[in-house]
């Protein structure tokens, strides 16, 4: 889904693909837990968020497909799915930016060569 895609772009790695690269990092062992506790705590806030989307999302079908549905329902539950779908791209982001903050600039600059883009920031 690209939910970190401009994070990822921009100079600040994700810490799936830092620790894919930990060696080339020379990641030090408080770098690993760091990037260890982030990645499974991103994974879990997102497995809770995508939970609920999709039950939101079989709700909405199910106001279709029971042939209830109205503007007013319609709108408050598109609302909450777009607010859910918000904040578990907010949650994708703000894990690559406390990696990015983790990491010294000389890692995060081999990161980029590493991952193939064109400039380490």
């Amino acid at each position: 889904m690209g939910l970190a895609l401009a994070a990822e772009m921009n100079g600040y790695p994700g810490p799936v693909h830092v620790l894919e690269h930990a060696d080339a990092l020379r990641l030090s062992p408080a770098q690993q837990a760091t990037a260890e506790a982030l990645r499974d705590g991103m994974a879990r806030e997102a497995r809770l968020l995508g939970a609920r989307i999709v039950g939101m999302e079989s709700d909405l079908d199910r106001l279709f497909a029971t042939g209830s549905a109205e503007i007013a329902s319609l709108a408050a539950l598109t609302a909450s799915i777009g607010a859910l779908s918000g904040r578990l791209r907010e949650v994708h982001l703000a894990t690559h930016i406390a990696m990015r903050e983790a990491l010294r600039p000389e890692q995060r600059a081999a990161y980029a060569r590493l991952r193939g883009y064109a400039a380490g920031r």
